[in-house]
């Protein structure tokens, strides 16, 4: 009686693997894998098992939401648009410590559950209370979601990519010393510290409903950096800084901090255009060389922390009007506590980096139950908060970017710019494992992604005048022509050879520019050169015959000095009337 009771209860293995959604519609995979070649190379980046770890009971912090959006990612079959997909590698500790202070990384290495009564006044130092609790195997998620951040930069310095994606990334609260939001470790910083290794200027926008306060304190004084952020802004709503006069530091990162405050309940109109004004505005004064864009999805309507009314595609149109500006992107994600809207949005924007349409319905996966009852990408979460933006409102904001924008005086130049340190030094201590699909390793060498290593033109062979040129150097180089030889070598009678021609086997240096050489009529004495003005005589100059004074050999102009045919004359030879006067008073 007692197994046929357990038959009969329900447990989890026993329930089916798809969800039983009754006539809702079901969305098919892509299984076709297409490459592309006019559209972007985009890169994913997924740390195994960064889903998997838990804030604490009741925290509105889930990241079971990274699962939920890389199951409706692999279903939708967006996989097959993708040409890189990274399970990446998790920073290390000196990578951290490129921006955080050494203490506070120490900290989190070593605190737990376990021990965090042992550490109480360090807790209370680090800010790791109430919204940044201590939970289980935190220092390993920081490290996955950080160096997901840091692999698509290094990606996109590498030149081998143009979209890198990390939704697990994007905690931009972080400060240097201190927990702050939710956020431990700013991986948006440390990225586009690794961006500027290589970019002289990186634009970072935030369109999270909260001031990305983090990532503008640390770039406070840098003109190479401008920040971006379109949050809800009362005074009180956290994290209560971002007004719209916040303008950057004193020096020269003033005016690189742009802040658009809003009010609840902006609709989809409303946000969008403003959003369209500021960045193109933005992008055309900074001429930003790469981008960093925080898509924080708590701007959604009905999200548990947020009070905006944005659709899925409203926030994913402003995705898409970021990479149409055709700059090298990194995709981080962000706030977002309403976690089966979060995932919807997420998977929709990527369908849009990818170039790809994607229907409306839901494929099958494992976590069904999340999307009941409708089963759609595009779920009705709009229309549940008062607009209170008004027009003159937004009106406002937007001529006062537009002011702060005509202080840039064009974009900053990065000349004698402290470069940030070699990578080099990183990788000495450890080995970084092959990605899937990429011969190499995660930071390749950039090349040119305009030509190829085999093509070539005639200006990059310097052969200005089409001749082929041998690709194999001389082991040993040509020598130098003498005086006497020089012009008669052999191939084309009486023409000067050309630099980079052939000139026996191989590539030829150029001849070197020397003196012009005094020829005898009677003799072939070659040893005898010009010298300066003062032992060379100056009769009467007459022009050599030939048309336009070229001679036979090709070179040019020449003189006769006394009989004796001379090269062009040097410019500080005086006039012929001069010279004439002189000679007679020589002879009296």
């Amino acid at each position: 009686m007692v197994r046929a009771a357990q038959a009969q209860s329900t447990t989890f293995s026993s329930e089916p693997y798809f969800y039983d959604r009754g006539g809702a519609g079901v969305a098919q995979p892509i299984t076709e894998r297409v490459n592309r070649h006019s559209k972007p190379i985009v890169s994913y980046y997924f740390p195994k098992g960064v889903g998997e770890f838990h804030y604490g009971e009741r925290h509105p912090m889930k990241p079971h939401r990274l699962t939920l959006t890389n199951s409706l990612v692999l279903g939708y079959g967006l996989d097959k648009r993708i040409q890189y997909f990274f399970n990446p590698r998790p920073a290390t500790q000196e990578e951290l410590e490129d921006y955080h202070d050494h203490d506070y990384i120490e900290f989190l290495s070593r605190v737990s559950p376990d021990n965090q009564n042992q550490l109480k006044s360090m807790i209370d130092d680090f800010n790791c209370v109430e919204d940044c609790p201590i939970f289980s195997e935190m220092y390993d998620f920081c490290r996955m979601y950080t160096g997901a951040s840091l692999a698509g930069a290094r990606k996109l310095c590498a030149g081998t990519t143009d979209i890198a994606i990390n939704w697990s990334g994007g905690l931009h609260h972080a400060k240097r010393g201190e927990a702050s939001g939710f956020c431990y470790v700013n991986d948006i910083v440390l990225a586009i510290l690794e961006l500027l290794r290589y970019h002289p200027r990186v634009l970072y926008i935030d369109i999270d409903i909260h001031h990305g306060d983090g990532v503008e304190l640390a770039f406070w004084n840098s003109n190479r950096v401008m920040t971006v952020s379109f949050h809800k802004y009362t005074g009180d709503f956290f994290p209560g800084t971002g007004k719209l006069d916040d303008n950057g530091g004193n020096g020269i990162g003033k005016h690189f901090c742009l802040n658009v405050p809003l009010n609840d309940g902006i609709d989809d109109e409303s946000y969008v255009t403003i959003f369209k004004t500021v960045i193109e505005d933005t992008v055309s004064s900074f001429r930003p060389t790469a981008i960093v864009l925080q898509c924080g999805a708590d701007s959604l309507g009905c999200d548990r922390l947020g009070a905006f009314n944005l659709s899925i595609a409203a926030h994913g149109e402003c995705v898409d009007f970021v990479q149409k500006f055709n700059v090298p992107l990194l995709i981080l994600g962000g706030g977002g506590y309403t976690i089966h809207n979060v995932s919807r949005c997420w998977t929709y924007e990527t369908s849009i980096l990818v170039g790809c349409d994607v229907p409306n319905e839901l494929p099958r996966t494992p976590y069904d139950a999340y999307f009941a009852p409708d089963f759609k990408l595009h779920a009705p979460i709009v229309g549940k908060v008062d607009n209170l933006n008004t027009p003159a409102q937004l009106q406002k904001i937007t001529t006062s970017i537009r002011t702060k924008l005509r202080y840039l005086q064009g974009a900053p130049s990065v000349a004698m710019q402290e470069i940030p340190p070699s990578l080099h030094s990183w990788l000495e201590d450890e080995s970084i494992a092959e990605p899937h699909g990429v011969d190499g390793k995660d930071g390749e060498t950039r090349s040119d992604p305009h030509k190829a290593a085999n093509d070539y033109f005639d200006d990059d062979r310097g052969d200005k005048g089409g001749e082929d040129v041998s690709m194999e150097k001389p082991s040993t180089p040509p020598p130098e022509p003498s005086p006497s030889t020089r012009g008669r070598k052999k191939g084309r009678a009486g023409r000067k050879p050309k630099p980079g021609g052939r000139g026996g086997g191989g590539r030829s240096k150029p001849p070197p520019i020397s003196q012009p050489v005094v020829q005898s009529d009677g003799d072939n004495d070659d040893n005898q050169s010009e010298g300066s003005e003062e032992d060379t005589p100056t009769p009467r100059v007459t022009r050599a015959r030939g048309a336009k004074g070229s001679t036979r050999g090709g070179k040019g102009p020449t003189t006769s000095i006394n009989g004796k045919r001379i090269g062009r004359p040097p410019k500080s030879a005086k006039k012929p009337a001069l010279a004439a006067a002189e000679a007679a008073a020589d002879g009296d």
